[in-house]
């Protein structure tokens, strides 16, 4: 059965029209109706997995099981998502940003009869690797692992949450999901994702190592190999366009006088509601020419008007010195058989991977400092140069209106 669409908002003067077929299922319509997702079927391993997938337990569950009881994922709720150092109980931090990225993604899966557990497993998954300071703090260990390396070993959080899962705690996920999580990059933006003849682990590991090679480069040539993983790429921006300037404006951050003025809630109900008119049956992502030029115009907006102001890079301006005279510090260190490093990291991840004692000091260090919530980073720099952090949360009773 269809039903009509309507306008979600209530500026008729700026907000696209969705007037398009919003497409009704009863639960029995959807039991006979065509799946257009990827079956828990074509789940592929990197190793058998242990005993057969079940009812209650079918493929994509297994990896949502072990990604939320990671101590990565644990770390999540002490990350910045994109405000950092503010004491502020309201604002996103990475935990929560991907538990919404979760939720639209499963409306979107479900709307389109797709499998609902392996876009959760993808969006619960894919900032696993990310640093602390949000992307100020991945642009920063970017630069010096590129220094100490001689350019030859870029770091992306997408590359660095697959290697999370591959690496440092090794286990046994699909390839489905691993290959989602890698393709995952909501900083690129497309008005429709089609995505490509699923391959192999060798094909994802060699994409993993051109990024790690090449960087920026090689990951604006990523697309997704599951239709599920197209829908998280672009609920990680639905996610956070509105949700960014909620919180911006919550503790009167940024310049907030936008152009396009539409709340968190518009923006995820009406562009959820246009990718689903404009992809149901369809096997690919698609968006209307309207609901594509206003989500461009508010994350263009969202640069001008709070990622790139001064008063947000004026803080990690601070941090930036701090992060690189610890990188250096910890980079010594890891380099010894006997050091924090090696007792305390190193040791820990080789009870999941016996090969990781051979990594190169490079590479333990980043894949420690990536490891690090916010707070640790400011003990841990603390404890390691034996200095006063300079920093100062901002309190509380600092950003009330």
């Amino acid at each position: 059965m269809e039903k009509s669409g309507k306008r979600y908002s209530k500026r008729k003067e700026d907000f696209w029209q969705i007037d398009a077929k919003v497409v009704e299922q009863s639960d029995d319509d959807r039991t006979r109706g065509v799946f257009y997702g990827t079956p828990n079927s074509a789940a592929l391993w990197q190793h058998p997995p242990r005993g057969l997938s079940t009812v209650f337990r079918p493929a994509f569950v297994r990896d949502v099981g072990k990604i939320i009881n990671l101590p990565a994922y644990c770390r999540m709720q002490d990350k910045t998502q994109v405000l950092s150092l503010y004491k502020s109980d309201d604002i996103s931090r990475r935990m929560l940003h991907v538990q919404i990225v979760s939720r639209i993604a499963r409306d979107i899966a479900y709307a389109l009869n797709l499998n609902v557990d392996l876009a959760e497993a993808i969006a619960l998954g894919h900032d696993l690797g990310h640093t602390p300071f949000g992307h100020a703090g991945e642009r920063m260990l970017e630069k010096l692992s590129l220094e100490a390396t001689d350019g030859k070993l870029h770091f992306n959080h997408n590359v660095q949450s697959v290697r999370t899962l591959t690496v440092l705690n090794k286990s046994n996920y699909t390839l489905q999901t691993l290959d989602g999580i890698l393709c995952h990059n909501g900083e690129i933006e497309s008005k429709a994702y089609k995505p490509d003849a699923l391959k192999d682990f060798s094909d994802l590991f060699r994409r993993v190592d051109d990024c790690e090679r090449n960087g920026a480069e090689a990951i604006k040539r990523l697309v997704p190999q599951t239709i599920e993983g197209c829908v998280v790429r672009v609920s990680d921006m639905i996610a956070y366009i509105g949700k960014d300037r909620q919180d911006a404006r919550t503790i009167n951050v940024g310049v907030g006088d936008y152009e396009n003025d539409y709340s968190n809630a518009e923006l995820i109900n009406n562009l959820s509601v246009d990718i689903i008119n404009n992809s149901y049956g369809k096997g690919m992502l698609s968006m209307s020419d309207g609901a594509w030029q206003m989500l461009t115009k508010v994350k263009k907006e969202n640069y001008e008007k709070i990622y790139m102001t001064d008063e947000v890079r004026e803080v990690y301006g601070e941090i930036e010195p701090m992060f690189e005279k610890l990188f250096n510090i910890l980079l010594e260190d890891a380099a010894k058989d006997d050091g924090f490093i090696y007792n305390k990291f190193v040791k820990r991840t080789a009870y999941y991977n016996d090969n990781y004692v051979n990594e190169t000091p490079a590479r333990k260090t980043c894949d420690f400092m990536a490891s690090m919530t916010d707070d640790f980073f400011f003990e841990a720099y603390e404890h390691f140069t034996g200095e006063k952090s300079p920093i100062k949360y901002k309190g509380y009773f600092d950003t009330v209106r």
